[in-house]
């Protein structure tokens, strides 16, 4: 089965390219959908966030309040780092155990679809990297539009972000969203048909055989982290 991270920047149309993805009945593995499941009442993640922050980041019914602990994290570097510590694990073993659901049920491909997909080295696990393009300037008008911002706050949350740019020299291909809507799904389909092809006859064997599926996935990571290094020189 081939594994592919989705990405892009903000604003982008990362989301619009995902729901194009599962209209064509391609799985979805949704990293935000599973950082907020990772944090229900009952989990560890919700335990271990509570045990450090204390019990005033719940609401009355026991869910996390994220306003709350976003305005604590805010400006201090030490409290998100530990929340990272305590979110990102969680979120990574969610995704594998969705990517093994996958390769049970015998799909040929599924998509992860992760904002920061580059920021947090999860795509050297993956097969394939997509990463959904506009231009810094698109990017700007539409997040002005979108949420109403001012150019300055919209300026300084781009800013905040890695270059769309720079996330786009990972990518073993790139869907540029400076079109149409029309555009955006051909460029969907295209992509779709090269990844189908990207996984071959091999992901039937590897079904079928473990072994094989997990040697192949190893050859495969090895192989495109050695590519990938030797582009970005």
């Amino acid at each position: 089965m081939l594994v592919v991270g989705l990405t892009g920047g903000i604003a982008t149309g990362k989301s619009s390219v995902s729901s194009l993805f599962k209209s064509q009945h391609i799985p979805i593995i949704d990293a935000d959908v599973l950082a907020r499941e990772v944090v229900q009442p009952g989990t560890k993640g919700l335990a271990q966030i509570v045990k450090y922050f204390g019990p005033e980041v719940l609401f009355p019914d026991g869910t996390l309040d994220r306003k709350k602990l976003g305005a604590i994290i805010f400006n201090d570097e030490t409290k998100r780092k530990k929340l990272n510590s305590i979110i990102h694990p969680a979120v990574s073993r969610a995704i594998f155990w969705n990517v093994f659901r996958c390769w049970l049920r015998g799909e040929k491909l599924c998509v992860v679809d992760v904002p920061l997909l580059i920021e947090g080295g999860m795509w050297k696990w993956m097969g394939k990297v997509v990463v959904v393009y506009c231009s810094a300037e698109i990017q700007l008008q539409r997040l002005m539009s979108r949420d109403g911002s001012s150019i300055e706050d919209a300026s300084a949350r781009l800013n905040s972000q890695l270059p769309i740019t720079q996330k786009v020299e990972y990518a073993d291909i790139v869907i540029d969203n400076s079109g149409s809507l029309q555009d955006l799904e051909q460029q969907v389909h295209t992509c779709v048909v090269k990844l189908e092809r990207a996984a071959g006859w091999s992901w039937r064997l590897g079904w079928i055989l473990p072994p094989v599926a997990l040697v192949s996935a190893v050859w495969t990571l090895s192989w495109k982290s050695i590519r990938r290094s030797q582009r970005r020189r």
